[in-house]
């Protein structure tokens, strides 16, 4: 019996010293050597200098922006974003909107073999240099082109991937630089090095000076960049057919927007479905679309 109970004492010592030897032989480390003695006041004064305080990182615009993310109640700060967001994207619509007046009346010219001004050819060289256009199509097939890329995006579709993109205004990219879209630029100091980038990725987060700017940026990637060549036909189909231009169906042509693909559409009909109340003057103005 006792033999019994000796055996079961030693096995518990044994297994009590496999336990602590790793920690029983760990050496001190340098911080442990160095703070030997100390007085509690001093481990604590120590403490605090190794904490490295990040400096806050200055905005690269002069715009006064809100702080949404100090805004608590959700709804407030929905309203609050959208009606900052608002302004920018009506003004880049109505601009798009002049100019694609202005390509229709070119078009009718070509059509009745009049010929364009000086002036007109400068203009629509530059518009086909933007809109990414082929040069050495002729003059009716850049005209055709363009408009299939120079129309309008519905506010609402503008707003959701905005707020999406930048976690409704708190992003570091949104605070910093403007960019409420997540676009991305690829000269050395066009904007803002991402955090997780990976190891010799040379892109960075484009800044802007002002949100006209921004906005201005996403129009023109979403209405140029062949990875939304689809979106385009969508729209293009919708016009033809006298439809408006229904955000939930356009959103289905933003899948190379993200990584996430059908997720991130998912996500972008959701939102429009769950804030329609935040732009009850989207109708109004596809109306005004639906009839140029």
């Amino acid at each position: 019996m006792k033999r019994s109970i000796l055996i079961k004492v030693e096995l518990l010592l044994l297994l009590a010293i496999f336990l602590l030897a790793p920690f029983t032989f760990l050496k001190p480390t340098v911080n442990d050597k160095a703070n030997e003695g100390l007085s509690v006041e001093e481990l604590a004064k120590n403490e605090k200098k190794s904490i490295v305080k990040k400096k806050p990182e200055k905005p690269l615009h002069n715009v006064n922006l809100p702080d949404f993310a100090a805004i608590l109640d959700i709804s407030t700060k929905k309203k609050k974003i959208f009606d900052f967001m608002k302004p920018a994207v009506i003004k880049q619509n109505k601009q798009l909107l002049v100019t694609r007046a202005k390509l229709n009346t070119w078009l009718e010219h070509i059509s009745l073999e009049l010929p364009l001004s000086e002036q007109e050819h400068q203009e629509l060289a530059r518009l086909v240099k933007k809109y990414r256009v082929n040069k050495r199509s002729s003059t009716l097939a850049q005209l055709n082109d363009l408009l299939l890329r120079v129309d309008v995006i519905p506010l609402s579709l503008v707003l959701v991937q905005a707020a999406n993109e930048s976690a409704w205004g708190t992003s570091r990219f949104s605070r910093i630089g403007l960019n409420f879209f997540g676009i991305w630029c690829y000269k050395e100091g066009c904007g803002m090095v991402p955090g997780g980038r990976n190891k010799g990725a040379k892109h960075e987060v484009a800044a802007f000076g002002s949100l006209d700017e921004a906005v201005s940026r996403y129009f023109e990637n979403i209405n140029s960049h062949n990875a939304y060549r689809v979106f385009r036909t969508i729209r293009f189909e919708l016009r033809s057919q006298d439809q408006e231009l229904n955000p939930e169906v356009l959103a289905t042509g933003l899948l190379a927007y993200s990584e996430r693909g059908v997720g991130y559409v998912i996500d972008i009909t959701k939102m429009l479905r769950q804030n329609q109340q935040y732009w009850p003057e989207e109708r109004e103005t596809q109306e005004v679309v639906v009839g140029d």
